[in-house]
């Protein structure tokens, strides 16, 4: 098997000395693993332009309609999507995944969720949902954080699984997708990445971290791990022929794109059907890029942030420098000002006119929305919004009447309505 070395490496990790993993870890991958993947991954021979940051205007928002309360009382709501009634999907961290009213007065909990299977710890937990009603059946994925068995009990992974949705229980419930290897959760419970994002031809892409400690993140650049990557597959679970390493040996063939830190951000530009992701840098360096096929997008080998505790003015950016030939740089960045982005989506202009096509992210560690206006593939503007709302941002999500849904990131989280 590709990945049985990370496993095997990993597994054994019961007694967790730190020391030993990182060994391991090290030894098994860092020069190998690096040379592995680096021929042929990523550059090419247009790579997107990179704005400077000094010449995006930055600026506060206009004045804004008011985000009012839809629905409260949430456990650290995580997803949202629409059911063909117009009501909503959303899911807590917790396990449970929640069917609210359009109007938000009403809830009521799905059955069926795999609750004994979720970790739920750090960054753990059941997470993003999506809503596929192609076909006359209503399929709900879910993505979440699973628990290994056996010998790796102690260890996590993203995973997700797909059911039919009949009234309020989930039916023919099964894992059509694992993210290898699991890791120990006395090395890491970060970083699961997490959202989906259903595709035209039948396909379903998802986000995955790279487990965020020293131990794991250079995994983004091996091929034979998924972690750090954007994985692509059928909506049942089978690798599409045209994936970018199918053949490739020792590489996952569910591999889109690599060298991803966190991404927990997806969308589809409805203009130019460019596909755009989010991704949290380390302690600065937060990003936005056109994801495309085989490309690398760098991390650990560069970025635009720094380890964690150190001075953000002084500090060495993680990997030495913000590029490398053969790696994509991002679109736009925020240089050293921590916004932790999160869900995002493009506003089509139904409600909202003058956003017509612009990109609007949830942010957890600036508590705000940003507000992207995108000409092709550059960034010229950046809109700071909501920001005195005080409150974590988990997902924004437009919805059938062009409204924007905001997800609050909070142990009485809420669902927040914006809307003329």
């Amino acid at each position: 098997m590709p990945t049985q070395l990370h496993t095997d490496l990993l597994s054994n990790a019961a007694g967790c000395s730190r020391r030993k993993v990182l060994h391991r870890l090290a030894g098994a991958g860092s020069a190998a693993g690096l040379a592995a993947v680096l021929p042929g991954c990523g550059g090419g021979d247009s790579p997107v332009p990179m704005e400077r940051a000094q010449e995006l205007v930055e600026a506060q928002a206009e004045p804004l309609p008011a985000a009012r309360t839809l629905h409260s009382g949430l456990d650290y709501p995580w997803g949202l999507d629409f059911l063909p009634d117009k009501s909503m999907l959303v899911t807590e961290r917790v396990g449970r995944l929640r069917r609210v009213s359009a109007d938000g007065i009403r809830s009521s909990t799905v059955s069926g969720t795999p609750t004994a299977r979720i970790q739920n710890a750090g960054h753990g937990g059941l997470l993003d949902v999506a809503v596929d009603t192609e076909g006359g059946d209503i399929w709900v994925y879910l993505s979440y954080a699973e628990w290994g068995t056996g010998d790796q009990r102690n260890h996590a992974g993203t995973a997700v699984a797909r059911a039919r949705l009949v009234g309020n229980d989930l039916r023919d419930f099964a894992v059509i997708f694992r993210a290898l290897p699991k890791y120990p959760l006395c090395i890491s419970k970060y970083h699961y990445g997490s959202r989906l994002l259903l595709a035209d031809g039948n396909k379903l892409f998802i986000t995955l971290g790279e487990g965020r400690s020293e131990a794991l993140r250079g995994q983004a650049q091996w091929l034979r791990s998924h972690l750090g990557k954007i994985v692509r597959i059928n909506r049942d679970g089978s690798v599409p022929n045209d994936n970018p390493f199918i053949g490739r040996e020792n590489a996952q063939p569910e591999s889109w794109t690599l060298g991803h830190r966190n991404p927990q951000g997806l969308a589809v530009h409805p203009a130019s059907g460019d596909l755009w992701s989010s991704e949290h840098g380390p302690q600065g360096g937060d990003e936005l890029n056109v994801i495309e096929q085989g490309r690398n997008y760098g991390w650990p080998r560069i970025s635009h942030g720094c380890e964690y505790g150190t001075p953000v003015d002084t500090c060495t950016v993680v990997g030495g420098s913000t590029s490398a030939p053969g790696l994509d740089q991002p679109v736009t960045h925020w240089g050293r000002v921590r916004i932790a982005p999160s869900g995002m989506t493009f506003c089509d202009g139904r409600m909202f006119s003058e956003w017509r096509n612009h990109l609007i992210l949830a942010c957890l560690g600036g508590k705000e929305l940003w507000r992207v206006v995108i000409n092709g593939r550059r960034v010229a503007s950046r809109t700071r919004m909501y920001a005195a709302t005080g409150e974590r941002f988990r997902h924004v999500r437009q919805a059938p009447d062009g409204a924007l849904l905001l997800l609050s990131d909070e142990n009485n989280g809420r669902i927040l309505r914006v809307a003329r």
